[in-house]
């Protein structure tokens, strides 16, 4: 099985879900996606994951992101957890989770790892823009929840980085510093990419500064 990399495209997929049957590369659309995996239903760690993405819809909608889970336990399953997640995490979730009772999705993304379970997924994230191709992979252990503060940072560095000559320091959030490209050497193309002006502390690190996106 090829393991998915980043910039090859997502597989398209028809499956199940709690919304109904989807056609993945249809239903994304337009939207960023985050595909995102669980072992099974009714496990602690998951559910703490499912309440916490369902009270971060208006965070993901500023993004132009669409969420979407999967477990490889069935719809009927699915809608039992639900009515947990929603219990326990005082939330409502507000976004589909597929019924990949078969694996096809599984085996699609590499999500079965015989070292881990032969018959449940790892728990792994997917980032996946506009035209689908990923952008960003992420596989946690079983024992860690995973971060969303860490998927709506890479979400917002990748949508801002696309479209301006620039990168992301470590550590960096919406509206912090950034760096300019080193490939942009030409003293009138920074001019008028940066007309605010940077601050050149070596030759191929230099901050400038860019107005905040998510309008938080």
């Amino acid at each position: 099985m090829a393991t998915l990399r980043l910039g090859d495209t997502a597989p398209d997929f028809e499956q199940a879900s709690t919304e109904g049957t989807i056609r993945f590369h249809d239903w994304l659309g337009d939207h960023w996606g985050v595909l995102f995996s669980h072992p099974a239903d009714f496990t602690p760690v998951c559910t703490t994951e499912l309440g916490t993405t369902a009270k971060l819809k208006d965070d993901f909608a500023r993004r132009n992101t669409k969420v979407i889970a999967l477990s490889v336990d069935p719809v009927e399953s699915h809608q039992r957890w639900i009515s947990d997640i929603n219990d326990t995490q005082n939330t409502e979730v507000n976004f589909p989770i597929i019924a990949d009772a078969d694996r096809k999705v599984s085996e699609l993304y590499d999500l079965i790892h015989p070292q881990a379970s032969t018959t449940a997924t790892v728990r792994s994230v997917f980032v996946i823009d506009p035209n689908k191709k990923i952008r960003l992979t992420i596989t946690y252990p079983a024992s860690t929840g995973r971060n969303f503060d860490e998927i709506l940072r890479v979400i917002d560095s990748l949508q801002l980085t696309d479209h301006r000559s620039v990168a992301t320091p470590a550590n960096w959030k919406d509206g912090d510093d950034v760096v300019i490209v080193p490939s942009l050497q030409d003293p009138e193309v920074l001019k008028q990419k940066f007309p605010q002006g940077w601050e050149a502390v070596r030759p191929y690190l230099r901050y400038t500064s860019l107005p905040r996106r998510t309008g938080e």
